[in-house]
């Protein structure tokens, strides 16, 4: 049997079973017969879905396939994996790299589960609870139902792993010194552990280590814990409370007084004294449950799956009760269609010797085509007042306006919202931008992220949408799936919902479509699909008028000067305070002196100026 994914000369037979367990720090690749008996076992590099590029999985599962070319059925559990979206893409990966096999995936929790399940089938339910170098407590009862506690990586909740130990400990001994002065003796042993000469060396290392440096340091911290290190003693004790709860809690959704609960990864394997802790208090809270460790081999789990596939048609195992689209998303979905390739795909006559063009005649043609986007908005004038109107209407019923968009549109959307509160002086909240990705995607693409339907959907059930809010979906094609899970979410929570698009070719159904529809015909772009230029001038121009005039609607607007402008530097004073001498018709020292003791609020010290004018009046 091979340990190491260097040995790549074993002969291995057809019809086995490839079990692929990714993890932080390495991924365990496990070949057996089809009885489930270890045929040979590797080891190749990290293999944390939420970390790993698209190319990187797709190599990563490259390198599993010249370990077993043609498996009969594969059983696949990555960390890092959390909603049918991301089963999808694992899966279509896998596929096109084994087209003729049978597949399962999802989360490692799951596959570890499943080996629990199976060596422990008389329970009426099972818990997982991995505290490797990160953390997760998952699940499942006989009937189907599952319940999950924590797992969402290391700065939102891996509670009691390895990572969180570490850096509690660090950040618990900083705090000691700056109290007392004192350095403790479990810094010294975090400072040699990680080869840092003083403490003020971990700022940088905290910002470039990677997520399995800093939980190396856990081994430290676990062993002065047993010298019975103060520290170290409140820090794991503060880990094991956690787990013990999470744990619990699984127990009590389930609704099940004595499961079975499976313990695997570094924590727990590696430390015996702190796995026995953990079994004693858990026991204390519920008597009668079975703790059984499952050692190194959790990734039997994922042989257990692909076992599973052996007496069936290729059913979606994957498809747990969280991984179901939402009923309302059904009902809901917007089903646009293209009758005729978007405009925004076609190639410019004008500019198809772009490459070869001299310098002066491109310059003219840019200026040529983006004038015709004045044009084209103004044919939306219907479409974009009755926008305004009703943007106007949300804010006045205390509703807001949220963008929804990806690449290009999402960035646009996220620029207009942010420039709402220091212009006009509304909360953050009033204007939201929403992007495919997150906030990563504002400055780098991310890989599928507009595909992803349900997560617009969901993206809009985290905000709230409320009736009285407007949600402007912003998508060039107008066929974006984020786009239009967030517009669907919206139609079900009963909010306006707006589309823009420049896709003059779109038909919707009467039924699955939005409220209002603005689409201007902005035509091919000068570089074909680069919906950045005409179709984001067009799209800057419009949110510029919806907001603006909205706010204008708000009495944002005096004349034609922004009376809640958020004076937060000299340049914004200054201009403060002459729209204050120009209001109240009274010089520029004045009004900055009205200003200074209105805490630079305009509209209040233009009112101290009246008041004090109508007081020497009445004098």
């Amino acid at each position: 049997m091979s340990s190491s994914s260097k040995n790549k000369t074993f002969t291995v037979p057809d019809g086995i079973l490839l079990g692929i367990e990714g993890g932080g720090t390495h991924t365990s690749v496990l070949l057996a017969d089809v009885q489930g008996q270890l045929i040979a076992r590797h080891t190749l590099g990290p293999g944390n879905f939420r970390l790993l590029k698209p190319q990187a999985l797709k190599a990563l599962l490259k390198a599993c396939r010249s370990l077993a070319s043609r498996p009969l059925a594969i059983g696949m559990g990555m960390a890092g994996i959390r909603e049918q979206e991301d089963i999808s893409k694992v899966r279509q990966v896998a596929q096109s790299i084994w087209p003729s096999s049978r597949l399962w995936v999802d989360h490692d929790l799951h596959s570890a589960l499943k080996l629990a399940q199976h060596r422990f089938p008389e329970f009426p339910a099972h818990l997982m609870v991995v505290a490797g170098t990160g953390s997760c407590c998952y699940g499942r009862s006989l009937s189907g139902e599952v319940v999950k506690c924590g797992g969402w990586g290391q700065h939102l909740g891996d509670r009691g792993s390895a990572y969180e130990v570490a850096s509690r400990a660090v950040r618990e001994v900083i705090a000691t010194y700056d109290r007392n002065g004192r350095w403790p003796a479990l810094g010294d042993k975090l400072l040699q552990a990680s080869a840092h000469n003083e403490p003020n060396d971990w700022i940088e290392w905290f910002q470039e280590a990677d997520k399995s440096q800093i939980a190396a340091l856990a081994m430290t911290v676990l062993s002065a814990w047993r010298s019975r290190d103060p520290l170290a003693t409140q820090v794991i004790h503060q880990a094991l409370d956690e787990l013990v709860q999470d744990t619990h809690a699984c127990a009590n959704r389930l609704k099940v007084r004595a499961p079975m609960v499976a313990l695997a990864g570094s924590m727990f394997t590696k430390n015996p004294s702190f796995e026995g802790r953990f079994s004693r208090r858990l026991k204390s809270l519920l008597p009668g449950v079975r703790i059984q460790s499952l050692g190194g081999d959790s990734a039997m789990g994922t042989i257990c799956a692909a076992m599973e596939l052996l007496g069936k048609e290729p059913v979606s195992l994957v498809n747990t009760p969280q991984a179901r689209l939402p009923d309302k998303l059904i009902q809901f979905r917007m089903r646009p269609r293209s009758t005729a390739l978007a405009a925004t795909e076609r190639r410019l006559e004008a500019s198809m010797n772009l490459d070869r063009m001299g310098l002066s005649r491109a310059f003219d043609l840019f200026q040529e085509e983006e004038s015709a986007v004045m044009r084209a908005i103004a044919s939306q004038k219907t479409a974009i007042l009755k926008c305004i109107r009703r943007v106007t209407a949300s804010f006045k019923s205390g509703g807001r306006l949220i963008y929804v968009g990806a690449g290009t549109s999402g960035r646009l959307g996220v620029l207009d919202a942010s420039e709402c509160p220091p212009t006009f002086g509304v909360s953050p909240n009033q204007v939201l931008g929403v992007i495919a990705g997150g906030r990563r995607a504002l400055w780098q693409a991310i890989e599928g992220a507009e595909d992803d339907e349900l997560a617009g959907w969901r993206a809009m059930t985290f905000h709230k949408i409320r009736p009285n809010d407007t949600v402007m979906g912003i998508a060039a094609s107008g066929k974006t799936p984020f786009v239009l899970g967030a517009l669907a979410h919206a139609a079900a929570a009963a909010a306006f919902q707006v589309m823009l698009c420049f896709n003059p070719a779109l038909k919707w159904p009467r039924d699955h479509r939005p409220a209002l529809v603005i689409n201007p015909s902005t035509g091919a772009e000068i570089l074909t699909g680069s919906t950045r230029l005409k179709a984001g001038t067009a799209t800057k121009l419009i949110l510029n008028m919806v907001t603006t005039l909205a706010m204008v609607g708000l009495g944002k607007v005096k004349s034609n000067l922004m009376i809640d402008v958020q004076a937060t530097n000299e340049k914004l004073r200054d201009r403060a305070a002459r729209m204050v001498a120009t209001l109240s018709d009274v010089s520029v020292t004045e009004a900055h002196r009205a200003l200074t003791k209105s805490a630079w609020n305009i509209q209040v010290a233009c009112r101290r100026i009246s008041r004090d004018r109508g007081s020497e009046n009445s004098d």
